[in-house]
């Protein structure tokens, strides 16, 4: 978590005057499910212990300031005129948020804030739905109102949509809102009906591999593998009645008509449809304390992704096998949207040293990189401190 007593030290020094209230949201890993939320399928993510914080105070004005300590830079909009940053990106998320609070009909003061986080960037731990929800209940807090938690969820999606111009789905937001310590989050994405599911991880840990493989290609192949798949959608629709997205189809439906669809088509479809089969059977494994089960899916999740979605790489490819050969590891998989970024894995407790030592050694012989390791567990969703 992030040092919330530095945080409100450097408001001060920002402002000369106390912050109000710190908002809170954190960053997530997706133990299975990937690349299905936008498909209207099942994943399964935990939010966990580090996040995005924001020490805000309200302004009487419809001004907001904002200063970053990661990215150490300052900037500030107006919530009459609220426009795209060019150059403070970062900015953009907040931005967004606050566009979309107003045009759902929320009027918003302004505020000054100082932002820090320990979510890596570019990571795929969602960094940037850590930001946007903390940015949403700052305004919350410092405007005088409330939303409804699954609300706050799709209006941060859609200001990543909209405003900022990512085609994401409701996962990340979703998480970071509604996490619980010590339980994963069993959630439809098409009914947005949601279970978190209790962790049986006595003894375990969540250990997360970062490549530091910039992940130049995850936004463009993000995209392009969203069209592939309403491709193979526009198909199956005109052979099965009632499909409107990939969750509709069964892993029979496509071997039935697997001709009439491209090669490509299918090895994509097939990822997702298996890949939701995957998730329903990890949490009935992770309920029946079935954790040798519930590894052997990860790895088998990791190699859809790599062979069917293809959004794999070297480095994650690496860090998936080089774990599998670690005593204490129950099962590894890439994380996030691929082509770098980050690795799950599930390991024994008692291994974890063993694990990050035998994994960094082989790693930056066999891939060039420096691997980086977060041992996390669980956690709560968003909210507001009051130093």
């Amino acid at each position: 978590m992030s040092n919330l007593v530095e945080l409100t030290a450097a408001f001060r020094r920002q402002y000369d005057r106390s912050p109000w209230f710190i908002a809170r949201a954190p960053g997530r890993v997706n133990l299975i499910g990937e690349h299905t939320d936008y498909n209207e399928g099942f994943v399964f993510p935990a939010a966990i212990t580090y996040d995005v914080a924001i020490a805000v105070a309200p302004r009487t004005d419809r001004r907001v300031y904002l200063a970053s300590r990661q990215f150490r830079q300052d900037t500030w909009f107006s919530l009459n005129s609220i426009r795209k940053a060019v150059h403070r990106p970062w900015s953009n998320y907040i931005r967004g948020v606050a566009h979309i609070l107003q045009e759902t009909g929320h009027r918003l003061c302004g505020m000054d804030a100082v932002i820090t986080g320990d979510v890596p960037v570019s990571s795929g731990l969602s960094s940037s739905a850590a930001l946007e929800v903390a940015s949403c209940l700052a305004f919350e807090a410092a405007s005088g109102f409330r939303l409804d938690p699954v609300e706050r969820a799709k209006l941060c999606q859609r200001a990543e949509v909209e405003f900022v111009g990512v085609k994401c789905g409701i996962m990340d937001q979703f998480i970071s809102v509604l996490g619980r310590a010590d339980h994963a989050l069993f959630l439809d994405t098409r009914s947005l009906e949601y279970e978190p599911v209790p962790l049986p991880f006595s003894g375990l840990e969540l250990v997360i591999t970062h490549t530091n493989k910039p992940r130049g290609l995850a936004g463009s192949k993000y995209n392009e593998r969203r069209s592939e798949c309403e491709e193979a959608v526009a198909v199956l629709q005109q052979e099965i009645p009632g499909v409107q997205s990939l969750r509709d189809v069964t892993l029979e439906d496509l071997r039935r008509f697997r001709s009439k669809l491209s090669p490509l088509s299918y090895k994509r479809a097939h990822h997702v449809v298996s890949e939701n089969e995957r998730v329903l059977r990890s949490v009935q494994a992770l309920k029946a304390g079935d954790i040798e089960h519930f590894g052997r899916l990860m790895y088998e999740s990791h190699e859809s992704l790599r062979d069917n979605y293809e959004v794999s790489c070297l480095e994650l490819d690496t860090l998936v096998r080089v774990a599998r050969s670690v005593p204490g590891v129950y099962g590894s998989r890439m994380t996030g949207a691929g082509f770098g970024g980050c690795t799950v894995s599930l390991v024994a407790s008692d291994q974890v040293e063993t694990f990050q030592r035998i994994v960094a050694r082989r790693y930056l012989r066999e891939a060039r990189r420096r691997a980086r390791f977060y041992v996390c567990q669980a956690a709560e969703g968003a909210s507001i401190i009051r130093p």
